[in-house]
């Protein structure tokens, strides 16, 4: 089965890992509503909507919407400023700048983010999970209904990297500490012990809520000092009637539309909105196991429509959400039916089962999180990109330590000016000169490489790759090139491996040093003149 292969091609699997992101964006669609000083359902309007609505139209096959912590801070200084309705008509209106920006295809921008820069963003966020995630899975969750899964916000109230889990301490709850250690037990076991790896059909996600629940209540029963109290469990709004439920929709004011604060708190919005969308959809290719290209433009398009129907029925702003895709990538997605399953989830849960979900308890959850902590902040990253040369190890570690000590935006910001800084150093010869032609079925394609071709051009190759017809042959000569930025070899290592397979192309590559190592290209032609 190949990777361009329908959203139900993967049914089952894609069912599973529905499962697994719907239990770990329900605390986080309830937290940030809470944080963000909205009522919690709205969190829960966003996740369904990012879920269904965004996960159908997006192009991305991995990645996952709802609403994220970086927006926290924007949101709660605009609903106390405005009043809830007035942000939800800036909030609409965020949606459609979106739309403009995906028309105007401002979405390219996302190719000029370098690899190093990526994976150091996804680095950062893994250690800060694990940070935040270790109080509540001691039993300190007196800050549940604030910071509780911030990942991207630093707590002012932390007294160094270390002093909120040792502060934790002093909370600790001996039956919380036993849930957690278990439910580790349990994620460990489903990826290390080769009879669970196998079955598929039941995720350790899953199996650890269950067990979470089932030994709580054991605890009731038995009247044990180790029961978890309500105040440690998930807590989703409940409706005790149809009309209690509809009243729980709020519809923005749009008598504020001359207010220029509305305008300017809305074009805030849609700005950071979309370059963490940008972001993580970057991330999230790359994460993907079968190498997919998304449409950045197409994201922003779909943002701002989720966005737009958020706002008209009382959520919160969306974005794509990297710890979301990373546990929909990690369990095993391979389509955006994940996504979608996720949202539909999140809808039923509120309206059928609240009363059984609300006896989640938030260690499970905070396990769950920590293991894809671990994951993207794996010993084996640092090795594989001190491997990848200085080049991509300063920006990468600079990344790393500027997103953990300050945040995702700055940090970022950050290490892309460090990684453009180490390219200018070394590409300033000759800039990189692509000719793009109209070709058509099986014609053989010259594409002669610069002499220094940088991550600057990686759009455009991406680009010009995409758009290579069916059938062709296409010639890649590297004669007069010195120097090819790591980034762009990985684009053509990955086009080789698997784009050239899926649409029938020979790729001949000439006069490429054996430093370029391009992997498993059996498929490929390649000489030296």
């Amino acid at each position: 089965m190949n990777k361009n292969s329908s959203i139900f091609s993967y049914l089952k699997t894609d069912s599973l890992s529905g499962l697994v992101v719907f239990l770990v964006a329900l605390p986080l669609c309830l937290g940030i509503a809470v944080a963000s000083g909205a009522p919690p359902f709205a969190g829960i309007i966003t996740g369904v909507i990012g879920g269904i609505v965004v996960g159908f139209l997006s192009n991305s096959n991995v990645s996952v919407s709802g609403p994220a912590a970086g927006l926290i801070a924007i949101i709660l200084a605009a609903v106390t400023k405005l009043g809830y309705e007035a942000f939800l008509l800036s909030v609409v209106l965020a949606g459609v700048f979106q739309l403009i920006l995906g028309f105007a295809k401002a979405g390219s921008i996302s190719s000029y983010f370098p690899s190093g820069v990526i994976e150091g963003m996804l680095t950062a966020i893994g250690i800060i999970i694990i940070k935040k995630e270790l109080p509540h899975a001691i039993g300190y969750d007196k800050e549940h209904e604030g910071d509780f899964y911030s990942y991207e916000l630093l707590d002012k109230a932390d007294q160094g990297f270390f002093g909120e889990l040792i502060h934790s301490f002093n909370y600790a709850h001996n039956g919380i500490i036993l849930v957690t250690l278990i439910s580790l037990a349990i994620l460990i076991a489903f990826n290390k012990v080769p009879l669970l790896k196998k079955i598929k059909a039941i995720p350790g996600a899953l199996v650890v809520v269950v067990v979470g629940i089932l030994m709580n209540e054991l605890f009731r029963l038995t009247h044990s000092n180790l029961l978890i109290t309500e105040e440690h469990l998930v807590k989703l709004p409940t409706a005790t009637s149809v009309s209690d439920f509809f009243t729980q929709f709020k519809f923005p004011d749009f008598n504020g539309f001359t207010n220029p604060t509305i305008w300017i708190t809305a074009a805030t919005i849609a700005a950071v909105a979309s370059i963490e969308t940008l972001l993580c959809l970057e991330a999230g290719d790359k994460m993907d196991p079968l190498k997919r290209y998304s449409s950045a433009n197409t994201e922003l398009k779909a943002q701002g429509i989720g966005n737009i129907l958020a706002g008209m029925i009382g959520g919160l702003p969306m974005t794509s959400v990297i710890v979301r895709t990373s546990a929909n990538v990690n369990a095993g997605a391979k389509t955006k039916f994940s996504a979608i399953a996720h949202g539909i989830l999140l809808l039923l849960s509120v309206i059928l089962i609240p009363g059984l979900l609300n006896k989640i308890p938030m260690a499970c959850l905070a396990a769950i999180l920590i293991m894809i902590g671990l994951k993207l902040a794996s010993p084996k990253v640092f090795k594989h990109m001190w491997q990848a040369g200085k080049f991509q190890f300063i920006p990468f570690i600079v990344t790393v330590v500027a997103v953990v000590a300050i945040d995702l935006l700055k940090g970022v910001g950050i290490g892309l000016v460090v990684s453009i800084f180490f390219i200018l150093r070394g590409n300033m010869k000759l800039a990189y000169f692509f000719k793009k032609e109209e070709h058509k079925e099986g014609e053989t394609i010259h594409i002669d490489l610069a002499q220094e071709v940088s991550f600057l051009n990686k759009a455009a190759i991406k680009q010009t790759l995409s758009h290579l017809p069916k059938g062709c042959t296409v010639v890649i000569n590297a004669a007069n090139t010195v120097y090819i930025d790591y980034d762009v070899l990985e684009l053509l290592k990955d086009f080789m491996q698997f784009g050239a397979k899926d649409k029938n192309i020979t790729v001949e590559l000439l006069n490429f040093r054996d430093a370029y190592r391009m992997g498993d290209t059996s498929h490929v032609h390649s000489e030296k003149k």
